[in-house]
């Protein structure tokens, strides 16, 4: 038996949850949402010419990975990360690794973790998990979405860690090397509010950001002219709402925990103008729950369609987080 003492943390999200674990495991206490903030990984990002299950991708967060690659600069992280080809030599590196004493982030498929309830399992392959530990055949680990340590058993864990599609984990595996343990936040706090402030208002392409969000809302109005199905429509409407609300991107979770972010770093650093954000910010996360709500309603009812409804709450939503980077840019 190989059992590391690591504590474990629920989480609001998998991968801000993580890394503030392990951050704070190898000696740099760390918050959940200093580390979203802190790395830049706020966003919005609609794509329609990529498609998952058949429907364009929407993002609320940046990409797998982007939350301890997006600390690098401002807490001077070095992070080891690896990648396999083979699933035997991947096993090997982590059994290595624990019997060494150290716990590792591993980037799985939710499908595939056998301790996920059967109507929570799907496809998507950018989970993030910490193994602290092995015992016989199963392993040790720390799900920041479960409020309990979990025990995975090799075999599952094998086929977790290589599944194949979109974002495939490739046995990925990482864990902090180094950081600087008196690290500048004052600076780091505004870089990274104005580095996210300029993503979110001023992205060069308009799939990113505010007018992300506005572009959505219009296709969204348009769904019974051009598909006059309402089947579709619901379909559409559902998959938004699923990767908002199930799926790591997590919409509205991710401004409720920006704003957590804003309350800290207002604290911390005795800025009021901070904490008006935060309160802004939660307000903004309000609103992306009503917008969950009435497209969850829309897809499980038979009545007649109201994309024009859904539409005008998206707007709202924009319109909330639009006046939150304002007031960011003037703090």
């Amino acid at each position: 038996m190989t059992a590391i003492d690591f504590t474990h943390r629920h989480a609001g999200h998998c991968e801000s949850g993580v890394t503030a674990s392990l951050l704070s495991h190898y000696g740099l206490p760390l918050s959940e949402p200093m580390a979203l903030g802190l790395s830049s990984s706020l966003t919005f990002v609609h794509l329609p010419f990529v498609k998952v299950g058949g429907f364009p991708l929407t993002a609320y967060r940046m990409l797998p990975g982007s939350i301890y690659k997006g600390l690098r600069k401002p807490l001077g992280l070095e992070m080891f990360t690896q990648r396999f080809r083979d699933v035997d030599q991947a096993m090997s590196a982590l059994d290595a690794q624990l019997d060494a004493g150290r716990p590792v982030g591993l980037q799985t498929s939710v499908y595939w973790l056998p301790y996920f309830p059967p109507e929570m399992r799907f496809h998507f392959n950018a989970h993030n998990i910490v193994v602290y530990g092995r015992e016989g055949n199963e392993y040790l680990v720390s799900d920041p979405v479960f409020d309990q340590p979990q025990r995975c058993a090799a075999d599952a864990l094998r086929k977790a860690r290589f599944s194949l599609g979109a974002f495939a984990p490739r046995g990925l595996m990482y864990y902090p090397l180094s950081f600087e343990r008196s690290f500048d936040l004052a600076g780091a706090v505004r870089r990274a509010v104005r580095k996210t402030c300029r993503m979110m208002q001023w992205a060069p392409l308009p799939f990113v950001g505010i007018r992300a969000m506005r572009r959505l809302a219009d296709s969204i109005e348009r769904l019974p002219r051009k598909h006059p199905d309402p089947r579709y429509a619901r379909l559409y409407v559902g998959n938004i709402v699923r990767m908002q609300e199930e799926i790591g991107t997590g919409g509205g979770g991710f401004r409720f925990m920006y704003a957590a972010f804003l309350q800290e770093a207002a604290r911390e650093l005795q800025q009021p103008a901070l904490s008006e954000a935060a309160e802004r910010m939660t307000q903004a996360g309000d609103q992306w729950r009503q917008f969950a709500l009435m497209g969850a309603r829309f897809g499980r009812s038979k009545a007649a369609v109201d994309c024009a409804g859904i539409a005008q709450q998206l707007r709202v939503c924009a319109e909330h987080e639009a006046g939150v980077y304002r007031l960011l840019q003037r703090a």
